[in-house]
Formats: C-alpha cells, sequence, structure tokens
C-alpha cells in the first residue's frame, strides 16, 4: 500500500500480518512506549509478537537487517514486520514481508511495499507513541494506554505542541510523568544501549508511579543507567563549542549516548542556529552527533545540503528542530571541512 495512510489503516494492515509479526522499535521513550502499545494492541487482535528494539549502531533499513529479519523468518516463523520511530524510508527489509511504519519523522522515501501511518502533514506532528495509541483505539477499548503516548510525547519534547491527549493524561500526574519519561530514556543512553529493561518496565506497569515506585526490579536498572549517564554529562558539559559560520560544534568522547543531551543544553546558549554535539567515543569508527536549533531552523534540510558522500540512512533522520546522525571517520572528516571547520575538529 503506498503512500501515508491514517491510524484506521492499521486495522485491516495487521490482518496481513500473519499471527507472528515482528515488532521493530526506537530505544527512547517515544520509541519504548509506541512499541509497548503496539505490543499490547497485536496480542488483543490474537497476533503473537516478536520484539526487537533497535540499539547503538542499529539500522532499521540497512542489508545488515534485512539479514537479520529473515533470520527471524527462517528460525522463529516471522509472518510480517512493523516498524515504529525507527524512520520511514525505502530499503530492502521492507521488501521480505507485508511491512507496517508507524512513524513521525521526516521521511527520507516512502517503500512502496508497506502500509505508512505517519502525521507528518499534521499540524502539531503527533509523536509515534501517539500515532500508536491512535491505531490501538481503532482496535480495542485502549484508554488505559493512554499514559504510555504521554511518556513519548514528553519524551520528544512535545508536551506543550496542544495534543488533547497530552492534556487527558495529566491525570496521571504531570510530574510522574516527567520522571518516567526521563528515567525510561536512561538505558539507552548508558554505554551498553541495552533498553529492553525499559520496554520490560512499560509493559508490565500501569501508569508512570508504578514505574517510579520500585516495585518491578526493572526500575533499579533503570536507575544505576541514569547514574551512570548523569556521571558522563557532566564531564563533556566541560567541552567548549567550536564555531564556524551558522554551526556550532561541540566535541566530546563518551561511550554513553550523551550527545543529544548535551547539544540541546548548547542550543540554548548559543546565537548559532544549528548547534551539533559531535560523539568521538559512541562506537569505534564512527562519530554520532545529534544536532539542535533554538531557533527557526530546519535541520534535516540542511543536513541535506552538506551531506557527505559515505552518509547512509542513519545521518540526516528526525524532526525538522532536532535532527543528527552516525558518519564513518573518513565521513566525518569531509562533513566537518565542508562546514568550514579546520582539522581540530577532524579523527582519525
Amino acid at each position: 500500500m503506498l503512500g501515508r495512510q491514517n491510524p484506521s489503516s492499521f486495522l485491516q494492515a495487521i490482518h496481513q500480518q500473519g499471527d507472528r509479526p515482528l515488532l521493530v522499535c526506537h530505544n527512547d521513550a517515544d520509541g519504548l512506549s509506541a512499541g509497548v502499545v503496539l505490543a499490547k494492541t497485536l496480542r488483543q487482535a490474537k497476533l503473537s509478537p516478536v520484539i526487537r528494539i533497535i540499539g547503538k549502531g542499529d539500522n532499521a533499513y540497512s542489508d545488515a537487517f534485512r539479514s537479520e529479519v529473515e533470520a527471524y523468518q527462517s528460525r522463529q516463523g516471522v509472518t510480517g514486520l512493523i516498524l515504529t520511530d525507527v524512520g520511514t524510508s525505502t530499503g530492502p527489509v521492507t521488501e521480505i514481508m507485508p511491512t507496517i511504519i508507524v512513524d513521525h519523522h521526516v521521511p527520507t522515501g516512502i517503500p512502496e511495499h508497506a502500509t505508512v501511518i505517519s502525521g507528518i502533514d499534521d499540524n502539531p506532528i503527533p509523536t509515534s507513541s501517539l500515532l500508536a495509541y491512535r491505531c490501538a483505539l481503532t482496535v480495542f477499548d485502549a484508554e488505559a494506554l493512554l499514559w504510555l503516548a504521554a511518556l513519548g510525547i514528553i519524551g520528544d519534547m512535545a508536551e506543550k505542541d496542544g495534543f488533547p491527549e497530552m492534556e487527558e493524561a495529566r491525570a496521571y500526574g504531570i510530574t510522574a510523568l516527567r520522571k518516567a519519561a526521563s528515567l525510561v530514556n536512561a538505558p539507552r543512553r548508558s554505554s551498553s544501549g541495552d533498553a529492553s529493561p525499559a520496554f520490560a518496565l512499560l509493559e508490565r506497569a500501569t501508569g508512570p508511579k508504578q514505574v517510579l515506585s520500585g516495585e518491578f526490579e526493572e526500575t533499579a536498572v533503570l536507575l544505576a543507567a541514569r547514574d551512570e549517564v548523569r556521571a558522563e554529562v557532566e564531564k563533556a558539559r566541560k567541552a567548549a563549542p567550536k564555531i564556524v559560520g551558522p554551526v556550532a560544534i561541540v566535541p566530546i568522547d563518551s561511550a554513553c549516548q550523551i550527545h543529544p543531551l548535551i547539544a540541546q543544553t548548547w542550543s540554548g546558549r548559543l546565537k548559532a542556529p544549528i548547534v551539533m554535539a559531535a560523539n568521538f567515543g559512541y562506537r569505534p569508527g564512527w562519530v554520532h552527533f545529534a544536532a539542535r536549533t533554538g531557533q527557526d531552523a530546519d535541520i534535516p534540510a540542511f543536513l541535506a545540503g552538506v551531506r557527505p558522500p559515505g552518509a547512509n540512512e542513519q545521518y540526516g533522520k528526525g524532526h525538522r528542530l532536532a535532527s543528527g546522525g552516525a558518519l564513518r571517520v573518513a565521513d566525518w572528516n569531509i562533513f566537518v571541512r565542508t562546514l568550514g571547520f579546520g582539522p581540530e575538529l577532524e579523527t582519525a
């Protein structure tokens, strides 16, 4: 099914998934919440989803991921594919089996053989978790999952965008929702990048206060990850930005995924329209970077104009005000030279 569909298309599309779809979600608060909502929805529809959380260095539209999905087919009998919060693009993975994409990022391509449920043309643009919740409502009485949609909205900094669902979710306690969203984000930012405890906790809990309560053992795992990330952020805050024209780059070196946090912090302090935090220690052989703006800049459009030749699907994804990517070292060096920076931001 070609094009972008309404959440009401979800009910029709899941009947093409067979009884054992592979559900793939991103590892942040929005992606995890969307994944849990969709997992519960699929089970309500008498399906038995297999869960795969996209983690450190993963790319859901790569040849490597296609091979992994084919292995799921042969070993676990997977019959369909559902992707959420991992972007929308063309790629080999969507040609294997019936595919549904529930996502709010700016598409880098529209796959011909997938049902794409996107609010990218809406104003405001719903997060993936909110899209998932709206899909769930077409399948069963899913109001009890509203708090999960709210976690994703808060996690993606869309709390003030005016979604009526967010206003309804305040009944769960806005402070608890904010704290839970922050805690759920911690594991994917840790050095291990393993967000499976966060997914498990969201599946077990019935609200944000239970996420925070310590009733389930996963909460302690998330708290430990949060402490690790906090310590790394404190070290990274000492890094000084380098500015050329409209771009500021803050170089850091951490095994934790703290570059989005550092970029967000500096974007509110610098006059440069685009602020990037470049992490040279996150993954060997790569430079991961997060780009944010405190102004009215279109970051994916800007990145498209300076795209290095070796960039892949991990480059320039995201939202108008929040994007980033991952580049191999050689491509990073080309990238920073294109932006006008000197050898001080290159790496070997």
